[in-house]
């Protein structure tokens, strides 16, 4: 190998990035420009979406936004037939949380985890291999969760949701394996900022920060490399995935999450 560098080079390919609104999800947006990719992003939040693609632009690089429904089959197609003749990577990110018991989750709220974190990734998955199969490549990088693999208490319809992507990414890829499409998974734990700040909210919706220190403390403690993820970790878990660095990978997850669940 000449340049290991080379491997990571996206230049030419075109990346699709659903949920990219996210802190996580513009973390991801940002890394795959960074290499070259051109980048088509989809986010129900307009507003959040936007900013994502300005900061892709204000670094020299290419994207699109296109408001997507992750759980409208169309939308999702319409997001992936932005990406033109050529779609590369498939990057299915979106999801949301519920914090309840399984006593306390109504059917609605069910309904709405299942549909973004379940629906919406088969969603997505299924559109990026239709446009896929015909070229022979492509890698597809399924967001899953270390909920997949602890147990969370109050969380379950979130873990269950997304131990669900785990298991669809290796049955996925052992279908399309033979097209030359790869698809795999990324587990992250806690994440500073996203989602992980919903635990120090105040009533209002604005963040206690006090409380704040306490949670990424008490998370700290139980992480053996004694880190907190940022977006960015994520993103380059992401990244390596999308490449040809890992080229011979597939139907696996990353775990770029410091080691906590080996302490649960």
């Amino acid at each position: 190998m000449s340049d290991p560098r080379a491997a990571f080079d996206l230049s030419g390919r075109t990346a699709v990035v659903a949920g990219a609104g996210s802190d996580i999800g513009a973390a991801i947006a940002r890394a795959l420009a960074g290499v070259g990719a051109r980048l088509v992003l989809g986010d129900l939040d307009g507003t959040r979406l936007e900013a994502a693609a300005k900061t892709v632009r204000e670094a020299g690089g290419e994207a699109e936004a296109l408001v997507t429904d992750v759980t409208s089959g169309s939308s999702v197609e319409a997001l992936v037939a932005a990406a033109g003749e050529r779609l590369d990577v498939m990057v299915n990110l979106a999801g949301v949380i519920g914090d309840a018991s399984v006593a306390d989750t109504s059917d609605e709220e069910l309904e709405r985890v299942l549909a973004v974190n379940v629906k919406g990734v088969f969603l997505g998955c299924r559109a990026a291999v239709r446009a896929m199969v015909p070229a022979g490549h492509g890698a597809i990088v399924n967001m899953a969760s270390s909920g997949a693999y602890e147990p969370l208490p109050g969380l379950a319809s979130y873990g269950m949701s997304k131990a669900a992507v785990v298991s669809l990414t290796r049955s996925l890829a052992a279908e399309v394996g033979r097209h030359g499409i790869r698809v795999n998974a990324v587990a992250p734990g806690y994440v500073e900022g996203g989602m992980s700040a919903r635990r120090a909210r105040r009533a209002d919706g604005s963040v206690d920060p006090e409380k704040l220190a306490e949670v990424r403390e008490q998370v700290r403690r139980r992480v053996p490399l004694g880190v907190l993820s940022q977006p960015d970790d994520v993103a380059l878990a992401v990244l390596y995935l999308a490449s040809d660095a890992s080229r011979t990978t597939t139907g696996q997850v990353l775990h770029p999450n410091g080691g906590r669940p080996m302490l649960s």
